[in-house]
């Protein structure tokens, strides 16, 4: 086979590195992306319920994790949501706000996909899948790249390759590989935007009420989200989880608002003078789901009429419901993480052009840089704003 000779090339046809690809294309240079899937943006396209949620207009750094907090700053300063909204309208794809910023597709996360690969034909970018990396050396002239698709030689080589949630998808470390070959260093990875796993009593008593789901505010380590929490058969997931997973780690508290935005004891104290007759897990099933209530009483509350419930009853009760303790065991892993916590240590990249500060034409994008967004759009954000910063410079 002979050499292919280019001034960029990309490896993995995801959302970071399909922005590098189309940003650097724009400017004239010569760009090849590979992707070992048989098709690109498989993330994309399941991302949302397989409507994309593709950015969130309150972006901003403190909705990301990283040791160094500071990193995102530049590359989410000069790529904005609304440049990527341009893009998408340009494009006549009909979007909605959700909630909280998040915007989604009105049809289908094909259409962003497609936006994607049109950006990429317009700049004259080449993308080949089914596209394996075999070896990666480096010298004074660039990289030489041997893949199954023959030798690429290019100027500047990109690293896209996503981290290491959702196996099925395609997901492998192989982007961390590539760092540690350059003499990179990595922050440990775990899943994040996860559901929890429960065992021993937690998980026998709530098993059962898999299918439940409620408004809750999560809270552990100091952060708190406050949205909806589904219970599953094998523990609890839904967004506040999703999200309040990435700040958990084996061993931390946890615990759970069941009634957030109200005063519990003050609630209590209202029902015992309004409904005295009533049994306590009779009221609050009229504020939660009536299973979980009777759970609840079954276990952790008072089983009896509200009037018998004098002043201590009451703020031990008020005290379950508004820091309900959540004995969580585990994650249920990358299966089904939508994210990949941890990857390259940021601060041996630059933060304005992604470039390896070891290696002179080394480029770190998206997923497998030690960023990592809260749930609703951010990742997405991450992903167009790092990709752009480095398809400004190769």
């Amino acid at each position: 086979m002979s050499t292919i000779r280019c001034d960029v090339l990309v490896i993995g046809a995801g959302a970071a590195g399909l922005m590098t690809a189309i940003t650097a294309g724009q400017r004239g240079r010569h760009v090849h992306v590979i992707d070992h899937a048989n098709k690109i943006g498989k993330k994309i396209l399941m991302s949302g319920g397989g409507r994309c949620n593709f950015t969130n207009t309150g972006t901003t750094p403190a909705n990301f994790l990283s040791a160094n907090p500071h990193f995102c700053k530049s590359a989410l300063a000069r790529y904005s949501p609304y440049h990527f909204i341009e893009m998408v309208e340009r494009h006549g794809i009909a979007y909605h706000e959700k909630e909280l910023g998040q915007l989604f597709c009105d049809v289908s996360s094909k259409q962003i996909v497609k936006m994607l690969v049109d950006e990429c034909q317009q700049a004259g970018v080449q993308i080949r899948t089914q596209c394996s990396v075999e070896r990666i050396e480096h010298s004074t002239d660039g990289f030489r790249v041997q893949t199954t698709h023959g030798l690429f030689h290019c100027a500047s080589l990109v690293v896209a390759t996503g981290g290491l949630s959702i196996p099925s998808l395609g997901a492998t470390g192989f982007g961390y590989e590539i760092a540690r070959q350059f003499g990179h260093q990595l922050l440990p990875t775990r899943a994040g935007l996860v559901p929890l796993t429960l065992s021993g009593t937690h998980q026998e008593r709530l098993a059962e009420l898999s299918g439940v789901a409620l408004p809750v505010e999560a809270s552990c380590n100091g952060t708190s989200f406050r949205n909806f929490m589904l219970l599953t058969h094998r523990g609890v997931s839904g967004p506040a989880i999703l999200q309040i997973s990435s700040f958990w780690q084996p061993g931390d508290a946890l615990s759970l608002d069941l009634l957030p935005g109200q005063d519990a004891a003050e609630w209590l104290r209202q029902m015992k003078r309004e409904r005295p007759a009533a049994e306590l897990r009779t009221v609050l099933g009229d504020v939660l789901p009536k299973r979980l209530a009777q759970r609840l009483c079954e276990h952790w509350l008072p089983d009896r009429p509200v009037r018998q419930l004098d002043e201590p009853d009451l703020r031990k009760a008020a005290q379950v419901l508004s820091a309900f303790p959540l004995v969580a065991s585990g994650t249920e892993g990358y299966r089904t993480a939508e994210v990949t916590l941890g990857g390259v240590d940021t601060n041996e990249v630059s933060s304005s052009t992604l470039e390896s500060k070891r290696v002179p034409g080394l480029h770190f994008v998206g997923e497998v840089l030690d960023v990592t967004g809260w749930l609703g759009g951010y990742n997405f954000q991450w992903a167009w704003a790092s990709g752009h910063a480095a398809g400004c410079v190769v």
